[in-house]
């Protein structure tokens, strides 16, 4: 059946198409007023999308509080103060910051592991 839309409906997009015009957006540097105008998007929709997005991505990336052990202190080797950085990660994944690093480089790990 392929009814013909009344003139001046929203069709209804499917979830796909709407994932894909919120990348879009959050690429294009548009605010989200004109965005939708220029791709015929309610502003209602691109905001439910973008806080639907938001939240899965939060979840994926298990934003949660979590136990902190505090090491015996004769259990690891004394550094000088505030000459290391050690963030333990999910699966055995490690980083290790050490005094005089490269904030840039840094900035760039910590955007690569938001995307994941």
């Amino acid at each position: 059946m392929n009814a013909k839309q009344p003139e001046g409906a929203r069709r209804r997009r499917s979830r796909a198409e709407v994932d894909r015009l919120v990348a879009e957006y959050e690429a294009s540097g548009l605010g989200r007023q004109e965005f939708c105008q220029r791709h015929g998007l309610s502003l209602t929709t691109l905001n439910r999308h973008r806080k639907r997005r938001q939240l899965e991505v939060e979840g994926a990336r298990g934003d949660r509080w979590v136990a902190v052990e505090l090491a015996d202190e004769e259990a690891e080797p004394k550094t000088q103060p505030g000459s290391e950085l050690v963030v333990l990660l999910s699966r055995g994944r490690r980083i290790e910051v050490r005094s005089g690093f490269d904030t840039n480089v840094l900035q760039q790990l910590v955007r690569v592991l938001e995307q994941v």
